[in-house]
């Protein structure tokens, strides 16, 4: 009983100490404007019959929700804001093109690659990295969430 009172104390106490950072992380504090985007894409792909993932070894499709963050430490210093909302869903649309309506299995042809959520995140988020970083200037940190369902999802989170 008394461990149970100690961990909830030293909890309300981080809350108050570092209310942001105890709940959203470090790059809240330090990067704490924020924008977000979303769009979606439909997949078709196996784990090559790697028996640790079931039924999904074998041939399925997948419709992404994909959210994309972008986080800076401060606004673009003539237009007030993150990034232009419409460059990003346009960059963001462009990007999961490259894999919308497609097999995976044969866009990463490499059968030691298993294209599991965690790995797209990271490859959607390398896409649009490039692109923002190249076209609109952006500079901090963009975290990309894939959603397979309403009830689960994968991140993979870096600096531009």
């Amino acid at each position: 009983m008394m461990r149970g009172r100690v961990a909830t104390f030293l909890m309300v106490l981080a809350l108050l100490l570092k209310p942001n950072q105890a709940i959203f992380g470090s790059s809240s504090r330090e990067l704490p404007y924020a924008l977000g985007v979303r769009d979606s894409f439909m997949i078709g792909h196996s784990f090559r019959g790697n028996p640790d993932f079931g039924p999904a070894a074998n041939m399925h499709g997948a419709t992404y929700t994909c959210d994309v963050e972008f986080r800076t430490a401060k606004l673009h210093e003539k237009n007030n804001w993150v990034i232009d909302i419409g460059k990003a869903l346009s960059i963001l649309s462009d990007v999961l093109g490259e894999y919308n309506f497609k097999n995976l299995d044969e866009v990463f042809p490499d059968e030691t690659v298993m294209t599991t959520t965690e790995f797209m995140a990271k490859k959607v988020h390398d896409g649009v990295a490039k692109r923002v970083k190249e076209e609109c200037g952006f500079s901090g940190i963009i975290t990309v969430k894939l959603w397979e369902s309403h009830m689960a999802w994968a991140s993979y989170e870096g600096k531009v």
